[in-house]
């Protein structure tokens, strides 16, 4: 394992006297979102390790994976599942949504401590009407469908970005409105549902995405910083996550809902990106301060308030495409051992051992040629799913695997996923992990361009 050097291993050290020196004498009620791309344990030892080992008293899925809710039979943990986005418009059907609580909630819960079902993830960002048109309806079917089962203590919810408010970066919180034309259109009534069923709005607030950088401080908790005023209420804000979560609360208020409990489904910073900004210490210090808040710390316009916080992420998810950042999320590696020490390991709290510096990435070769393509046994649907990530999201150039592209050859989706996986793999330093995608990637040491398409 590398050393650090002497000026991150003072930072650590600092570090890990802060955390201990800062920390509630108890956590409680502190949840992780836990994300399964990448090989990582099962999900009984996942449990397990939860269980006897950490604070952590609840986790938010990504799915309804069956092998994951019975996990958590009889740990005590809290669990919210989520919706498939896709499979939302079926359950603005009544029957369909009496259908799956039958099949994903029943059989679990009540031995799976069952919290919330989450219908889909950030709908409003995805842009796509139809699901938005059906998202309250299969919210209320699903509730309707619990109630029908005698299944109580389930609420129905659905988190949402902070793509829903229009706010300035150094606006005033307590002007905080939700977007025109989904403040009364869409939000009213979910706000409205919301307070009929007693359930929460669950929010995503990222200061990481959208944050100033000529202001990373302000976004970390750091000083020192450029504090922000809000002028209308005279409030000082030394911290973005404070701003966003008071121009929520704005934005609830002024259609009326200000009543409405306020769950964070999603928050964190990576501990690794290709942005100097992301650090062990400042993710640690961010995950810190966001602990702090969850036990009653509160926000400027809603002082001692209590939220329900949900961090991203449980693990480093080393199967995650995209930039080095997504890879980077977690409070654990794979192994359990801790990327950084927050305080949430029982009878370790303060990192009594120091921080254990996070694995150095490979340094990209530079004897003879590396390439990216995919897997023989890769299906045609995940070669499929990386080419329209990397087309989208990935940054890539997709011309040449377009219509009259040197590398357009409809009739093979693996030759044209081979081609966008590589052109992402020589960007991100060709290093293993810019090669993974979700184990469908492969390095070779033969180029396998040819004479119309060159790699």
């Amino acid at each position: 394992m590398a050393t650090a050097p002497p000026s991150i291993s003072l930072l650590l050290l600092l570090l890990s006297a802060a955390v201990f020196l800062t920390l509630p004498a108890t956590i409680s009620s502190i949840g992780v979102n836990y994300g399964t791309l990448g090989n990582l344990p099962p999900p009984t030892q996942v449990a397990n390790f939860l269980k006897t080992q950490t604070s952590i008293d609840s986790v938010k899925l990504f799915n309804v994976n069956p092998d994951i809710i019975r996990a958590f039979a009889g740990t005590g943990i809290s669990v919210v599942v989520t919706v498939p986005n896709g499979d939302i418009p079926a359950l603005a059907n009544g029957v369909q949504a009496r259908r799956w609580v039958s099949a994903n909630i029943q059989p679990f819960h009540p031995q799976t401590k069952i919290k919330y079902i989450s219908v889909g993830n950030e709908i409003l960002l995805s842009g796509d009407d139809n699901m938005i048109k059906n998202l309250l309806p299969a919210m209320k079917n699903l509730n309707a469908a619990l109630v029908r089962a005698g299944v109580k203590d389930v609420k129905v919810t659905t988190a949402h970005s902070l793509n829903i408010i229009a706010y300035e970066l150094n606006g005033a919180p307590s002007s905080g409105r939700f977007r025109p034309g989904w403040d009364k259109g869409v939000l009213a009534p979910i706000l409205a549902y919301h307070r009929q069923t007693k359930s929460p709005f669950m929010v995503n607030p990222y200061p990481y995405f959208g944050f100033d950088p000529k202001n990373v401080n302000f976004a970390i908790f750091r000083s020192p910083y450029k504090a922000v005023r809000d002028p209308l209420t005279g409030k000082v804000y030394t911290n973005m996550y404070d701003t966003l979560m008071d121009s929520t609360y704005s934005a609830m208020k002024a259609l009326g809902y200000g009543d409405v409990d306020i769950v964070v489904g999603e928050t964190g910073w990576p501990s690794a990106c290709d942005a100097p900004w992301c650090s062990l210490e400042n993710a640690a210090w961010f995950n810190l301060n966001i602990i702090k808040r969850a036990q009653g710390q509160g926000t400027p316009l809603m002082p001692n308030r209590r939220f329900e916080t949900y961090i991203f992420g449980l693990f480093n998810e080393e199967g995650k495409p995209g930039p080095t950042a997504e890879r980077n999320w977690g409070l654990f590696r794979s192994d359990f051992s801790p990327v950084y020490d927050v305080g949430l390991l029982r009878n370790k709290q303060g990192g009594g051992g120091g921080v254990r510096p996070a694995p150095a990435l490979p340094t990209p070769s530079t004897a003879g040629g590396k390439w990216c393509v995919a897997k023989s046994e890769a299906t045609d649907a995940q070669l499929q799913g990386n080419i329209d990530w990397l087309c989208s999201q990935g940054g890539i150039d997709c011309k040449p695997i377009q219509t009259g592209g040197s590398c357009f050859n409809p009739s093979s989706v693996r030759s044209q996923a081979s081609f966008v996986m590589n052109a992402y793999f020589q960007r991100n330093g060709r290093t293993d992990g810019s090669c993974n995608f979700s184990g469908t990637g492969v390095i070779v040491g033969n180029n396998p361009s040819n004479d119309a398409c060159k790699y």
